[in-house]
C-alpha cells in the first residue's frame, strides 16, 4: 500500500547551526518541502543580516534540494513598523520566548507587560506577521503550559488582528483554547502525538524523550491526537525536532529536545493509518498550513510505502527518536 503526500511541512523546526546544520538539514530537506525555522542560536537571530545569513547557510546546507526555509526573528519589544517592513518576504513570522524557558531562550521575554510588547505586537498585526510562541510559564512544569492560557486569552484579545501560534501544545487546555479565540493557531510534534511523562520518567530515564514542554498526561495526549486526527483547520504539523549531541543528553543537566526529522512523515503515516484517519494527514502535515500562513511551498510529492523502515542508532552524533528500531513504514520516492 501507498500514501502520496503533497509538499509536506514542518512548520516548527530547529536546524542549529554549523556542524550540526550541516548534519541535520538535509535530513529534513530530503522528504520536505518547507520548514519554519526557528531563530534561538547564539546570538539569536534578531537582525535582517542574521536572518539572510542564517538563511543561506541552511541552503548550502541541503545540499541543493527543493526546500523553503521559512524564516523566523527573535522577538524583541524594540521592533517597529519600518524595521519589520524592511524584511519583506523574507520574514515568515516571529517567536516569542519567555526568558530562560528553554533552549538559548536567555535574553527572552521576562513577563508579559503588554504595553510594553504592544508596538511590536501592532506593527505585526498591520503587516500581517504571525508570532509564534513558546508558551510557558516558570511554574511548577506539568502545569506551566495550562498556566499560559490566560496569557494566550490576553493576547489575542488585545490584538484580534494578530494570528497567534500555540507551538508544540502538549495539553487539553491549549486545544480547548482554539476554538475560544479566531485568531489562535497551534503546532503539535510527532512526539507529543505519542509519549506521556510515563514514557519519559516512569521507568528508567529515558534522556531522548526529554524535550520542553514536557510530554504530560493521556488525557493530554487524547486531547492532541483528536484535533490532529480530525485535521482540525487550526492546527498543523511542527516537529520541534531539536537535536542536541549524544553527550549534551546522556549526561547530567540532560539538554531539552527530542531529534525526530528523519521519521516524522513516516510514523505520522503510520499513527494515522493505525487510527484510521489517512484520509486527514494531507491537512495536518500540509493544507492547513498553507492556509493559516497564506504560503506556497514549493511542489514535491513524497510517496510512503507500509515498508519497515530501520531507525538508525545516531545521525553524527545525535540520537533520534526509535533508535534501532523498526516502524512500519518508509518513504518509497520523491518526486519534485
Amino acid at each position: 500500500m501507498t500514501i502520496e503526500l503533497n509538499s509536506p511541512l514542518d512548520m516548527h523546526l530547529h536546524l542549529r547551526d554549523k556542524e550540526m546544520l550541516s548534519v541535520v538539514a538535509p535530513l529534513t530537506s530530503h522528504s520536505f518541502a518547507g520548514a519554519l525555522i526557528m531563530p534561538n542560536l547564539i546570538p539569536p537571530v534578531d537582525t535582517k543580516e542574521a536572518l539572510l545569513a542564517y538563511r543561506d547557510r541552511i541552503l548550502d546546507a541541503t545540499q541543493g534540494d527543493i526546500f523553503k526555509p521559512y524564516m523566523t526573528l527573535f522577538f524583541r519589544d524594540s521592533y517597529d513598523y519600518d524595521f519589520l517592513k524592511n524584511f519583506g518576504n523574507e520574514l515568515t513570522a516571529i517567536k516569542l520566548y519567555p526568558a530562560g524557558i528553554t533552549t538559548n531562550s536567555e535574553s527572552g521575554v521576562s513577563g508579559f507587560d503588554i504595553k510594553k510588547l504592544a508596538p511590536t505586537l501592532e506593527a505585526m498585526s498591520e503587516l500581517g506577521l504571525p508570532l509564534c510562541i513558546h508558551g510557558e510559564t516558570n511554574g511548577f512544569v506539568m502545569d506551566r503550559e495550562a498556566e499560559f492560557v490566560p496569557i494566550y486569552t490576553k493576547l489575542a484579545t488585545a490584538f484580534p488582528k494578530l494570528k497567534i501560534m500555540m507551538e508544540h501544545i502538549t495539553t487539553k487546555e491549549s486545544v480547548d483554547a482554539l476554538d475560544k479565540h479566531e485568531n489562535l493557531y497551534a503546532t503539535i510534534t510527532l512526539h507529543h502525538l505519542l509519549i506521556t511523562l510515563d514514557d519519559v520518567a516512569g521507568g528508567m530515564l529515558r534522556p531522548h524523550l526529554f524535550c520542553k514542554p514536557i510530554a504530560k498526561r493521556p488525557i493530554d495526549r487524547e486531547a492532541l491526537l483528536n484535533v490532529a486526527l480530525n485535521a482540525h483547520p487550526k492546527v498543523m504539523f511542527g516537529s520541534d525536532s531539536a537535536p542536541h549531541p549524544k553527550h549534551a543528553k546522556e549526561s547530567c543537566g540532560c539538554a531539552a529536545g527530542v531529534f525526530t526529522a528523519p521519521l516524522a512523515l513516516a510514523k505520522l503515516t503510520e499513527i494515522f493509518m493505525e487510527r484510521s484517519s489517512v484520509a486527514n494527514l494531507q491537512k495536518f502535515v500540509s493544507d492547513n498550513a498553507r492556509e493559516i500562513y497564506g504560503i506556497t511551498p514549493p511542489v514535491k510529492k513524497v510517496v510512503l510505502e507500509d515498508t519497515p523502515m530501520n531507525v538508525p542508532l545516531n545521525y553524527g552524533e545525535v540520537v533520534p527518536m526509535y533508535a534501532g528500531e523498526s516502524i512500519s513504514w518508509s518513504i518509497k520516492t520523491i518526486e519534485k
